[in-house]
């Protein structure tokens, strides 16, 4: 009886004294009520009683995308550092599929116990939401932990195109129009997005192929399926010289490639959408786990060595509280309405 409070017993002794059997049937249906009593009184689901105790057991971290890219490269740094930093195991769990849909409304669906946490993709609560109706809402659906990290991705051409800049890439598609091809990590993805964007403002034609993820990208642009992609996996591709990096698809040069120029350094004029991460729990989960959890990825960010493993994967470590991560997903999200009218792509009916 360990919800019962202290003394609860006691009231029962006098009649226990005077009429044993039938005194013990009502004590324990007495203690029962009062324990249920004491529970409703105060509020407390069963989730709420064991967050003191959390976390028991191990901790199932969606990434909503396949293994082998950006995204998944993020995942596994945060649980191998939080499985540590929380003493329990943090397991990753690739969900890819609907361009970040499927993993985060698995995670909205899932049991508000603590135990089940999402890697939060800026495309999910900005882009999705303007091109279908989605079974979750960020407000109604999530409770934020913070946002933890931007992007920078590397527009990378094919290496028998012998091009050196991203000048060279536009001008080359303009006298070749719709010829040249473009692959992403999937539909209304980030590496889409940045192509769409690259076409509207330079005035180009090019022909978009989306794949399954960053990791088949990368075998697409290798194989001549593709030109030219914008995706975090060019920084592999360009350091080991299998592909060549034109330019950071950022307002600042990538560290890894400090001699490859960012978009503004370029002269092209090309409006840089926000994009990144972060970590969410389904909505009612308690707040003082969300916290905890959200803590523990403030001090994981601020370690050089987290850092420096996220910069190798084109991952910007940038801790944003819970309120500041919300309102900047918010206002990306009315950007992408304004942006995707212009570029043609529309709400499905």
């Amino acid at each position: 009886m360990t919800d019962v409070p202290p003394g609860a017993p006691r009231r029962y002794q006098a009649n226990a004294c005077t009429q044993p059997i039938a005194a013990s049937t009502l004590q324990r249906r007495t203690l029962l009520q009062a324990g249920a009593a004491v529970l409703t009184g105060l509020g407390l689901s069963g989730a709420a009683r064991a967050q003191g105790r959390w976390p028991e057991r191990a901790i199932k971290f969606v990434v909503p995308f396949p293994p082998g890219g950006n995204s998944d490269a993020l995942g596994r740094v945060l649980a191998d550092r939080l499985k540590d930093v929380l003493k329990t195991p943090v397991v990753v769990d690739n969900r890819p599929g609907g361009t970040t849909q499927v993993g985060t409304e698995a995670v909205a669906r899932a049991e508000p116990d603590g135990y089940t946490m999402l890697l939060a993709a800026a495309t999910a609560f900005t882009v999705l939401p303007n091109l279908r109706k989605l079974p979750f809402d960020l407000s109604r659906s999530f409770e934020l932990a913070g946002g933890v990290a931007d992007y920078i991705a590397i527009a990378t051409a094919r290496k028998d195109l012998n091009l050196r800049t991203l000048n060279d890439f536009v001008a080359l598609a303009r006298k070749q129009p719709g010829k040249l091809t473009w692959g992403s990590a999937g539909q209304a993805s980030a590496g889409h997005i940045y192509g769409e964007i690259l076409k509207k403002q330079t005035g180009i034609d090019m022909l978009h192929v989306p794949f399954k993820g960053s990791a088949e990208l990368v075998t697409g642009l290798l194989s001549g399926q593709i030109d030219l992609i914008i995706d975090g996996v060019g920084l592999g591709l360009a350091r080991t010289g299998r592909a060549t990096a034109l330019a950071a698809f950022a307002d600042m040069r990538h560290p890894e490639l400090p001699d490859v120029p960012s978009i503004p350094e370029t002269g092209l004029k090309i409006d840089l959408p926000a994009g990144g991460w972060g970590v969410a729990f389904p909505k009612g989960t308690p707040r003082a786990i969300v916290d905890q959890t959200g803590t523990a990825l403030e001090s994981i960010l601020a370690e050089s060595d987290t850092r420096d493993k996220l910069l190798r994967a084109s991952v910007v470590a940038a801790w944003q509280t819970p309120a500041a991560y919300g309102r900047a997903l918010e206002s990306s999200r009315a950007y992408y309405a304004e942006l995707l009218r212009a570029i043609g792509m529309k709400q499905e009916s």
